[in-house]
């Protein structure tokens, strides 16, 4: 699970209110693209998806200057995907931050508590680190070596979570709309 899940972030996107597919790949790029931001077609084939498995529906529709502008509000059959996401701690790995960022944000948006999520993976963090620390104990130095390589990548997400934590709300005055 630790890979941007861009159709679950797109709910988050949308739970706060109803959004054209335009809106949600601006708020998308603003928010979490940076040096990568999501194609049209990307958007609206995940829109296409989340529509036909209910978890988003057309709100309405309006003539523009080209195709029809559909906006999309989120069914509670995608609420309930999108809480269960966030509630999922991530595989402890490495360069997980992005993901973790992701559901932080997403979390502060739809008024959740993003600190909880933040323990929840912190406690995730702390077990993957124990099972590491008994790996390097038990050597032979290979293998030593690689839980090193894995713990001090979790000890710089740990310290990540914490700072994230202390500006919680700063980030909630800045990402919400």
């Amino acid at each position: 699970m630790g890979f941007m899940n861009v159709s679950t972030t797109l709910l988050g996107l949308l739970e706060p209110q109803p959004s054209h597919g335009y809106e949600l790949k601006h708020e998308y790029d603003t928010l979490f693209g940076i040096g990568k931001p999501l194609s049209f077609g990307q958007v609206y084939g995940t829109l296409s998806r989340l529509e036909r498995d209910g978890q988003i529906v057309m709100h309405d529709s309006a003539p523009g200057g080209g195709p029809e502008r559909r906006r999309y509000v989120i069914t509670s059959d995608g609420v309930t995907r999108l809480e269960q996401w966030l509630a999922a701690p991530e595989q402890p790995e490495p360069h997980l931050q992005a993901v973790l960022y992701v559901k932080v944000v997403l979390a502060l948006l739809s008024d959740r508590p993003a600190s909880a999520y933040l323990d929840a993976q912190r406690t995730a963090h702390l077990d993957r680190m124990r099972e590491l620390t008994a790996m390097r104990k038990a050597g032979p130095l290979r293998r030593s070596l690689l839980a090193d390589f894995g713990l001090f990548h979790l000890e710089a997400d740990l310290r990540w979570m914490e700072v994230t934590m202390a500006r919680l709300n700063d980030l909630r005055a800045e990402v919400v709309r």
